[in-house]
C-alpha cells in the first residue's frame, strides 16, 4: 500500500461526498405539525367553593365560569406520534360588579405548564387541560356551519 497523498485524499472524500449528498436529501426533516382542534378544554376553581370544574368551549365561542367569560380562538395540538405540546390563544373578560365587561387576560395559555399563563383573578382562575375535535357539548350554531 503506497502512501495515500493529499490530492488522492481529496478525491475519495469528493467521491464519498457525492454518494451520500443523494441520500441526504432522502431524509425528510423532522417535523412536529400542529393540529387545529375545533375544541379548548378547561379547568376553573371557585376558591370559595373549592369546586373544580372541567368545561369545553368551541373555538369563537363565549362561556361564562363565575364571573369569567372565556373565548378560545385556536386550539393547538400534535399526532400522537409526537409529544403533546397543546396551546391555544385564549380571551378572557370579567362581569364587574358594576356590569362591565373588562379584559383581564389575552393571550397563549399551555396546558404542560398551567401556572405559565393561567387566568388568576380573587375568585376564579381557569386554565388549558386540553384540545380536541369533538365536544359532547353541542356545537353553537356558527361553529356547526364552519366544517
Amino acid at each position: 500500500m503506497g502512501k495515500i497523498t493529499r490530492d488522492r485524499f481529496l478525491r475519495v472524500m469528493a467521491v464519498s461526498l457525492l454518494a451520500v449528498l443523494p441520500l441526504a436529501g432522502a431524509v425528510a426533516p423532522a417535523s412536529a405539525a400542529r393540529i387545529e382542534n375545533r375544541v379548548a378544554v378547561f379547568s376553573g376553581i371557585d376558591k370559595i367553593t373549592g369546586r373544580i370544574t372541567s368545561f369545553d368551549v368551541y373555538l369563537n365561542e363565549t362561556v361564562q365560569f363565575g364571573a369569567l367569560q372565556v373565548t378560545p380562538k385556536v386550539c393547538y395540538s400534535r399526532d400522537d406520534t409526537e409529544a403533546q405540546k397543546i396551546d391555544a390563544f385564549i380571551e378572557v373578560d370579567e362581569i364587574t360588579l358594576d356590569r362591565k365587561i373588562k379584559r383581564i387576560f389575552t393571550g397563549w395559555m399551555f396546558a404542560d405548564s398551567p401556572g405559565l399563563n393561567a387566568v388568576e383573578h380573587p375568585i376564579y382562575d381557569v386554565w388549558l387541560t386540553g384540545c380536541k375535535q369533538e365536544s359532547d357539548v353541542p356545537a353553537p350554531t356558527a361553529a356547526s356551519k364552519t366544517n
